[in-house]
């Protein structure tokens, strides 16, 4: 497993929408996510999930997605520019959906993310292009759902993120707890 990557670009929206726009820096802010985006805080800003129990805590601050996920799309056919999922933060270079609960990634010179699950993927990825969605799902040998729309994370440690960071993940003490949906 490669636990060692690169930003690739970095994406912020103040509103609930898909679209996040491409940004020079975000700020990542500790205990609360990227400042100024609409995920940003203490506890749960996912609409359905605030519905359901607005006191949750936010699992999902930061929105991190492998840029070999696009390549891998734009091979069956989908040309998603990053930020264009939702995501904060584009990779590439390391294993994010291999990483096990509770990694802590180096992001730059000072921010660390703790990896906390997998983005399970709605259907508001369909109104990007039909059949995306379907297209960020697979199954492995056995029959089981792969999930790679990326993966989510607290922010422990604050700081800049900028295209080019260097990316570092630090795995958590054995036994490993692989990721599921957040």
């Amino acid at each position: 497993m490669n636990k060692t990557g690169t930003v690739v670009a970095v994406s912020v929206s103040p509103t609930h929408t898909m679209l996040k726009e491409n940004a020079s820096r975000i700020a990542l802010l500790q205990g609360l996510g990227v400042e100024g985006d609409a995920h940003m805080g203490a506890t749960v800003k996912h609409r359905s999930r605030v519905a359901r129990d607005p006191s949750q805590p936010n699992l999902r601050q930061v929105h991190l997605i492998h840029a070999e996920l696009l390549d891998e799309l734009e091979e069956k056919g989908f040309t998603v520019a990053p930020g264009r999922m939702g995501e904060n933060i584009t990779t590439r270079g390391i294993a994010l959906l291999d990483l096990p609960t509770g990694t802590r990634l180096h992001i730059g010179d000072n921010a660390i993310v703790e990896v906390t699950g997998l983005r399970n993927p709605c259907a508001q990825l369909d109104g990007i292009k039909p059949g995306l969605m379907q297209a960020v799902l697979g199954r492995d040998a056995e029959g089981n759902l792969i999930r790679k729309a990326g993966v989510m994370g607290i922010v422990l440690q604050g700081g800049e993120v900028k295209p080019e960071d260097g990316i570092r993940a630090v795995l958590p003490p054995e036994p490993h707890v692989a990721l599921k949906p957040v």
